[in-house]
Order: C-alpha cells, then sequence, then structure tokens
C-alpha cells in the first residue's frame, strides 16, 4: 500500500472512531468497552500471528512491541469494565449483610 493511502486510512479511523465513541451516551459504556475488550482480543490474536511469521527482525520487534501493547489495553479494559460493573452491582443490593 500507499503510504499516503495508509496515513489517509489511519486519520479517517481515527476521526470516525472519535466521534463514534464520544456520541455515546453514559449509559452504554460497559457494553461498548466490553466490545472493544472483544475487538482487542482479536487484535491481540493477530499481532501474534504477525510475530510468529515474522521474518526480519524490525518486523518481529514491532510485532513484540504490538503483543505488549495489545496485552496491555485488553488487561485494562477488562479491569475497567469488572470495576465499573462492581461500582453498578454494589448500590442494586440492599439486602445484602454489611459486614
Amino acid at each position: 500500500m500507499d503510504a499516503v493511502l495508509t496515513l489517509t486510512l489511519l486519520v479517517l479511523a481515527a476521526f470516525v472512531g472519535f466521534e463514534v465513541v464520544s456520541k455515546v451516551s453514559t449509559i452504554l459504556h460497559t457494553p461498548l468497552m466490553s466490545g472493544a475488550n472483544a475487538i482487542h482480543g482479536i487484535i491481540l490474536v493477530g499481532a501474534i500471528i504477525v510475530t510468529a511469521h515474522s521474518q526480519h527482525w524490525a518486523v518481529t520487534a514491532v510485532g513484540a512491541l504490538a503483543v505488549v501493547l495489545a496485552t496491555v489495553n485488553l488487561v485494562g479494559g477488562f479491569w475497567v469494565t469488572a470495576r465499573m460493573l462492581r461500582m453498578f452491582s454494589a448500590g442494586r443490593r440492599p439486602d445484602r449483610a454489611q459486614g
């Protein structure tokens, strides 16, 4: 692919992603984050596959960085989602024993 075309696609994807996420109401953020976690899992698998089949050291280095960043993103997303769900579920159980 041409470098200009690749850069154009990156900028357009970032703009569309920002616009879509910024228009989501607060009640939908937890389901949206869960869906994003699934996408990040697919990205992680893709990064592992590309890194495993790389032939050049530079591709291996960038792939390893992608695996690390995707893992951090995936684990952090699940952590934040679990924390948000705990916050919402804690307020809905007044009959829970205090202790």
